[in-house]
């Protein structure tokens, strides 16, 4: 389960606060404009627009400039203008002076340089070409947590991973990949069947296409064309339900389904009933299942357990880490975390 760095909260007093290491934290005693979280990290536009991070550790002033930023669990990216600079553990980094559109993900940082019209990705901390385009400059056709699937100037579908590329083949049409962590899955056009890459490899999965499939952290869901929803896992697969499930959601370790009436989680290798009813709205992240409860409160599937956080209606509620932070309707917190309750 992912650890939790900064749980990051405006109070009723307007000051911006973390929650973190058990403790509330206050970060600005002037009300700040706005703020982007990840798990490891936040970004915020201070009242004097500002642009700082912090990570837990140490706040970082970052630019005293208009930005434009982006932010995942463990990376940010922001632009002055064409120049796209990142932030990583601390470090900051200028990738290029000539950027266009960029994506910020958990490990890695995609974008377009138009110096040399070529689009790169940004991955433990080195920077490597993907392809080099004469035309319109374009983005990969999927972008993952790490891994990524993309068109050359060729039509030549390849992936990359960790610092490898990949090649897949060619096709004239679009392919439609999801990808999630160390894991791409698609229906394959020139074998006609349902396949993944993982560990540098392509691997048939079903001898047909399938008609709906997502990506978690190395692993996929897909409906058969019987309706199962299975899973595949490590070179095997699985039947989830059999009931044609009313919906299906993944995210990072979670699958999340509907069969009837009834809500199911996939946790830790086992199947957790979490309702009788479909909620009203969800929340999905690392290995944390938050939902609206039957009185219109939070409740939250964590370690194989459900427990009700707030029976308040309609309270705001989001996911950091391993942590559900739900706001009150004055502007008071619950922090759920290891079973416990902070309250401030």
């Amino acid at each position: 389960m992912q650890a939790q760095k900064v749980v990051p909260f405006i109070d009723f007093n307007y000051y911006f606060r973390t929650f973190e290491n058990d403790n509330f934290r206050q970060l600005e005693f002037q009300p700040i404009k706005e703020y982007k979280a990840g798990d490891d990290l936040v970004a915020y536009i201070d009242t004097r627009g500002n642009l700082r991070v912090y990570d837990g550790v140490e706040r970082k002033d970052i630019s005293n400039m208009n930005v434009q930023y982006q932010v995942s669990d463990h990376l940010m990216a922001y632009n002055i203008g064409p120049t796209l600079n990142i932030w990583d553990e601390g470090k900051l980094k200028t990738l290029t002076y000539f950027a266009k559109d960029y994506v910020v993900k958990d490990s890695i940082i995609v974008y377009e340089d138009t110096r040399f019209n070529t689009v790169n990705v940004y991955w433990n901390k080195q920077t490597f070409e993907l392809y080099r385009l004469t035309g319109e400059m374009y983005m990969p056709e999927v972008i993952g947590d790490n891994i990524l699937a993309f068109k050359d100037n060729g039509n030549f579908y390849k992936v990359f991973w960790r610092g490898q590329i990949y090649d897949l083949g060619i096709w004239n049409n679009t392919i439609d990949f999801q990808a999630g962590t160390d894991i791409v899955c698609f229906n394959d056009p020139t074998t006609r069947t349902f396949a993944v890459f993982e560990n540098g490899q392509f691997l048939d999965v079903e001898q047909f296409y399938m008609k709906k499939y997502k990506a978690g952290r190395g692993f996929i869901v897909y409906e058969d064309l019987n309706s199962n929803l299975k899973m595949y896992k490590n070179g095997e697969n699985q039947i989830l339900s059999n009931f044609s499930a009313s919906f299906w959601e993944v995210q990072d370790d979670l699958v999340v389904w509907g069969e009837n009436s009834f809500v199911y989680a996939f946790q830790n290798g086992q199947k957790i009933q979490t309702s009788n009813f479909m909620p009203k709205d969800y929340l999905m992240k690392n290995n944390v299942f938050a939902f609206r409860n039957i009185l219109g409160g939070v409740s939250a599937l964590i370690d194989g357990k459900v427990t009700e956080i707030s029976n308040q209606a309609d309270a705001e509620y989001e996911i950091y880490g391993n942590v559900v932070l739900v706001k009150l309707f004055n502007r008071t917190f619950i922090v759920f975390k290891n079973g416990r309750k902070f309250q401030a």
